[in-house]
């Protein structure tokens, strides 16, 4: 049997651009994707802490430190200034997802970025 739990979650940061033009996605500062062992192309939840918007997305690499960009319709959910959650989930082994742990990481709010 196999279980989808959290693999990993971005917990907290804020979103600096929203391009309701861009043709989708979120995006992501390279530095936080690594540190939540994310990859570029995987399937997000985005979970707005500010209106309580929730929305199922997939991670571009950004190229700047401290980069959330919310792209394509979800533009218009969420706003540059919004606070965000982002978290992953994977489908794991009921043996294996008993002993998993989440990486899960706390940039700084205001910046985005890894202390």
């Amino acid at each position: 049997m196999l279980l989808q739990i959290m693999k990993s979650k971005i917990h907290r940061v804020r979103i600096t651009q929203a391009d309701v033009n861009y043709i989708g996605s979120i995006t992501i500062d390279p530095v936080l994707i690594k540190a939540a062992k994310m990859i570029p192309g995987e399937k997000v939840q985005v979970l707005n802490v500010s209106n309580g918007e929730r929305l199922e997305t997939y991670v571009i690499e950004g190229d700047q430190e401290g980069e959330i960009g919310i792209n394509g319709p979800a533009a218009l959910k969420m706003q540059k200034g919004d606070i965000v959650i982002i978290v992953s989930y994977a489908f794991i082994e009921y043996d294996l997802a008993t002993k998993h742990k989440p990486m899960i990481i706390f940039p700084n709010e205001q910046t985005n970025r890894l202390e």
